[in-house]
């Protein structure tokens, strides 16, 4: 410190206006004349160390606080990095020169940007309800329980200990072995003196499921796969034999409304169903044993791989855990149906909605499954693999409908997962060149992206007449 000359004017002027003191006054307090403190304050006298000391002891600062180009330098050349104004300044000299002649403006400067950085962070956070271009933010309407719902799914892991127990109860009693139906079956009609029918189309127009209190039956629509004839038999024996134990998560969850709580109900219920053809233990050392290869999960426990790689989602019990998978569900309109798995889906740096997801990819690959390395705009990657989802079968003249299912994984956690062979051999996935997505195209700042739809709210558009970019909206 005694080695370099401190020239801090504006610093010790605007500590003698905040305390309220004239230039009398605090030439007072640090033992020096006023004539000297106006020098000092216009830069035209350096702090000493013995003033500095006093300084110090008089007012309870440290005397680093006083060294502004120093500390103002490395923050204004980042900020001044920036993209947007990146190109205003020609060198650092002029940078060195606002910092040390004009610390205050260079400082103002900085809360600007810091504003600005925040707000565009805030944004980002804000992704889901501002990536589709027409629509009104759901902020700016109700809040409807399903909203609800699927925020509580999103932010947590889906992992039910209680329910995961309760099933393993309820397996042991029904003694599945091969016939995991027929159990099923025996065990309502036992129980509860439900029978089962098939019903056709013709008979169930809207539904794929009804149970009649007055006869006591469980019908089900034709329309269903012996797979989903047997999922919708599963859950409706879970939510009566899991009726407490379901009861008791819900109370943890502190849903607002009844119409949530019965629609978070459904959902513990699908989960339980899923546990209950596919037990835990059982399907942990299977999906270790074929590296979690969905196709070969699906076929060797009779389900499908929408219903295998949701249940991959779920193998977070403590102590047995599986790789920290999450789930997104999206339609061919970019609907984004479901989003669940791991600690709560990544949705800040994730998204969903960018089109070089491989989700979006799939669509036109129908019945393949595509596995990529992505990698967000804040340099996270991930293994994405995505597949077509066919729904339940369709008469003539009727649209089929079509999802597509995305199950993704931290590329530095995809360790033993066989999609990851697609990365060559021995290299790691930070090694490797990735597609670039980014949360949504109002809020993604990469240029040049040829699958842009939207220009971004965080960066000006380009007005520039004699060149254009490769993206359908430039912006500086």
């Amino acid at each position: 410190m005694a080695e370099q000359k401190i020239f801090a004017g504006p610093r010790i002027r605007r500590l003698r206006l905040t305390k309220g003191l004239s230039q009398t006054a605090m030439a007072a307090d640090l033992g020096i004349s006023p004539s000297y403190l106006n020098l000092i304050e216009r830069n035209q006298r350096p702090l000493t160390v013995q003033l500095l000391l006093k300084l110090s002891t008089v007012y309870r600062i440290e005397a680093e606080e006083f060294d502004e180009e120093g500390g103002l330098l490395p923050a204004l050349r980042q900020a001044f990095a920036d993209p947007l104004i990146s190109a205003e300044l020609a060198s650092d000299t002029e940078i060195a020169d606002l910092a040390a002649s004009a610390p205050n403006v260079a400082r103002a400067v900085l809360k600007l940007h810091q504003a600005y950085r925040e707000q565009a962070e805030r944004l980002s956070d804000l992704g889901d309800l501002l990536a589709r271009e027409g629509r009104a933010s759901l902020l700016a309407g109700a809040r409807l329980p399903a909203d609800e719902v699927r925020e509580v799914l999103e932010r947590r892991a889906h992992h039910f200990a209680r329910v995961e127990a309760a099933v393993e109860a309820f397996g042991q009693d029904l003694e599945p072995r091969e016939d995991l139906f027929g159990a099923l079956k025996a065990w309502l009609r036992r129980e509860h003196g439900i029978a089962i029918r098939v019903l056709p189309a013709s008979a169930m127009p809207v539904w794929r499921r009804r149970y009649d209190r007055h006869s006591q039956r469980l019908f089900l629509s034709e329309r269903l796969s012996a797979i989903d004839q047997l999922h919708e038999t599963a859950l409706e024996a879970v939510l009566l034999r899991l009726r407490d134990t379901i009861s008791e998560e819900l109370a943890d969850l502190s849903l607002s409304s009844e119409e949530a709580r019965r629609l978070m109900r459904f959902e513990i219920g699908r989960y339980a169903a899923h546990a209950l053809a596919m037990p835990y233990t059982p399907f942990l050392r299977a999906a270790v044993a074929v590296r979690y290869d969905i196709d070969v999960l699906a076929a060797r426990f009779r389900v499908s791989w929408g219903q295998a790689a949701e249940r991959l989602a779920t193998l977070a019990r403590p102590g047995e855990a599986g790789p920290p998978f999450f789930l997104l569900e999206i339609d061919h309109a970019g609907n984004r149906l479901r989003r669940l798995g791991a600690s709560g889906f990544p949705l800040i740096r994730f998204g969903g909605a960018c089109p070089r997801l491989p989700s979006y990819a799939a669509f036109m690959r129908p019945g393949e499954t595509l596995a990529e390395l992505v990698e967000t705009p804040d340099g996270a990657r991930f293994l994405a693999v995505a597949r077509t989802l066919d729904g339940l079968v369709a008469g003539f003249g009727e649209r089929p409908r079509r999802t597509v299912l995305l199950i993704g994984c931290e590329a530095e956690r995809c360790e033993g997962v066989a999609y990851a062979d697609r990365l060559p051999a021995g290299a790691k996935p930070g090694e490797l060149a990735a597609i670039e997505i980014g949360t949504a195209c109002r809020l993604c700042e990469r240029a040049a992206c040829l699958s842009r739809a939207e220009p971004p709210l965080t960066r000006p558009l380009g007005l520039d007449g004699m060149a254009r970019g490769l993206s359908a909206f430039d912006f500086q």
